[in-house]
């Protein structure tokens, strides 16, 4: 007996969420949280609302599984051997992820819409900051485990420190890194958290 190819909602093509990801993510950078529409997000993306709604329920869940598989990759779980050499991958990798073309336009708007809907704030940490948050506190137990950092260490703490100068400068006084930045704050943050050694 010959099966059924299936059609409808049982088939979603990679290509057209691709199609569609690119688009949310577009009309996020464009015209923020609060005005975007899923008919918007469909028209530029080429498909049906139909399209939209069988791979979400919404437009809250729709947005944050896009912006939740662009930026959980993004939070790396280097293991160079030492925690400087963690840090300033990890460092890079939050520079690249703060300083995206679109998501730079993105994370402020989502942040001020989190700020007037704690719904969609508590969506935005469980699916978002905790993952990323759960790789940066591997690289500091590993450090811990290695001697380089104190057992007692804050983890929350040290996580809001590591993230809090790159997010600050770049999201909030919209200013650049200047050459050797990045340098310079991996040894303050070396110093601010009790390691070990700073070299």
């Amino acid at each position: 007996m010959t099966r059924r190819t299936p059609t409808g909602a049982a088939v979603l093509q990679p290509e057209t969420t691709k199609s569609i990801t690119e688009a949310v993510l577009d009309e996020l950078a464009e015209q923020g949280y609060g005005r975007l529409s899923m008919e918007a997000v469909a028209k530029r993306a080429g498909v049906g609302k139909s399209a939209l709604y069988r791979r979400w329920p919404s437009k809250q869940d729709m947005v944050i599984a896009v912006v939740s598989e662009f930026s959980v990759p993004r939070a790396i779980d280097p293991d160079t051997g030492s925690l400087r050499g963690d840090l300033r991958e990890t460092l890079d990798a939050l520079l690249e992820w703060l300083n995206h073309p679109r998501f730079s336009r993105i994370l402020p708007d989502l942040a001020a819409e989190m700020a007037r809907n704690p719904e969609l704030g508590a969506v935005v940490e469980t699916m978002i900051g905790i993952p990323r948050r759960t790789r940066g506190a591997e690289i500091l137990q590993r450090a811990i485990a290695r001697g380089e950092l104190p057992a007692d260490l804050d983890l929350e703490l040290a996580l809001d420190v590591i993230a809090a100068p790159i997010y600050w400068r770049l999201s909030v006084r919209r200013g650049h890194l200047e050459p050797g930045y990045l340098d310079s704050l991996t040894g303050l943050l070396l110093r601010a958290l009790g390691a070990a050694s700073d070299t």
